[in-house]
């Protein structure tokens, strides 16, 4: 097993986050009435090291790989689906592709295991091959602690070059046909909860493939075990890409770096880290509440609040990139909006 993430976690900034919080304060508006945009500012405040927090360089890494448990048929689409939708962010024409765009941050697509080899390389996409999807968890751990590894470090190094660029912000993503039914088995095994309540339709299932879901997963569950810590859960139930999911979480939290959760997978990988070193939680905000039913349990494991909620559950971090804007505004309106004395507006009476 790799050592690199048992790196202590970076400490948040409380003398910077105690100057924000002065600064909210000050500013004119009676206290707490911009809501969660203050608790934000004083957030990220904490996070970066000063009390004039920004977003600067917002980096978006999609991770993409296949899943064994695919041949228990517990989705709606085909596995060939997986390498489609990789050309289809490298192509432009994914919801993650035009987010990118319109949000100006930088795009990134890593394709750690596809069923559907790439016949040619394509444009913009990372070929990080571990192998042709996991292994069936049914009958077998899902990856080799090798492979484990290699997938970790994939998710480490998309923070590092993240870092490299002068981002201090971060956005996974993630790609791969059957990915919620080892979502949900991860979450189930951390958590305790039975698979009724956590698995949901996924890319669409009606309610009898929700059922043979949920069936597919408690199979799983009793077949490993109890006893296991998360790294070696990830092993036998994850996926190559939350498996890297989990490693970027660790890494930014080991490099300072905020990092923008999306929805149920990468909620999935984000438990996972937090229950495998607990400091990661400092340094993740959580960005919507997907419509997948799981998705609500995942985040009261976590304690955590999402932003919004406008019904969404594709995935790809798209969630997690509709949200940026907030947290922009959030920067915009605590560092530039005038306090009481420089407006000359007489403040609240004692």
């Amino acid at each position: 097993m790799t050592h690199w993430i048992d790196i202590p976690c970076q400490t948040l900034d409380h003398p910077a986050q105690d100057a924000a919080t002065t600064r909210q304060s000050q500013l004119t508006k009676p206290p707490g009435a911009l809501g969660q945009l203050e608790t934000l500012a004083i957030q990220l405040a904490s996070m970066q090291g000063t009390h004039l927090p920004e977003i600067r360089h917002p980096h978006i890494t999609i991770f993409a790989a296949d899943h064994g448990i695919a041949a228990e048929g517990v989705s709606a689409f085909p596995q060939a689906v997986t390498l489609e939708m990789v050309k289809n962010f490298s192509s432009g024409g994914a919801a993650i592709s035009v987010l990118a765009q319109a949000l100006q941050a930088s795009l990134e697509i890593i394709n750690l295991g596809t069923v559907e080899p790439q016949a040619a390389p394509i444009p913009g996409v990372t070929e990080a091959r571990i192998a042709a999807g996991t292994a069936n968890f049914i009958i077998a751990p899902a990856m080799t602690n090798a492979q484990l590894d290699l997938a970790l470090e994939v998710g480490r190094d998309a923070i590092d070059r993240a870092a490299n660029n002068g981002s201090n912000l971060f956005i996974g993503g993630e790609m791969g046909i059957a990915n919620t039914t080892s979502a949900a088995a991860l979450i189930c095994a951390l958590t305790g909860l039975k698979p009724s309540v956590i698995v949901g339709p996924g890319t669409g299932l009606d309610t009898d493939g929700v059922q043979h879901k949920a069936t597919v997963v408690k199979r799983a569950l009793d077949h490993h075990g109890d006893g296991h810590n998360p790294i070696e859960l990830l092993a036998r139930l994850g996926g190559f890409e939350i498996a890297a999911l989990t490693g970027s979480y660790i890494r930014c939290a080991q490099r300072g770096i905020t990092a923008l959760v999306d929805g149920f997978i990468t909620s999935a990988a984000a438990l996972v880290a937090v229950k495998y070193k607990p400091d990661v939680l400092d340094w993740l905000l959580f960005s919507h509440a997907s419509a997948e039913p799981g998705h609500a349990r995942v985040l009261e494991a976590l304690e955590a609040k999402p932003l919004i909620n406008l019904g969404m559950r594709l995935g790809e971090g798209s969630g997690a990139a509709s949200t940026l804007p907030l947290l922009n505004l959030a920067c915009q309106l605590h560092n530039n909006m005038a306090t009481f004395s420089e407006a000359g507006v007489s403040e609240k009476s004692d």
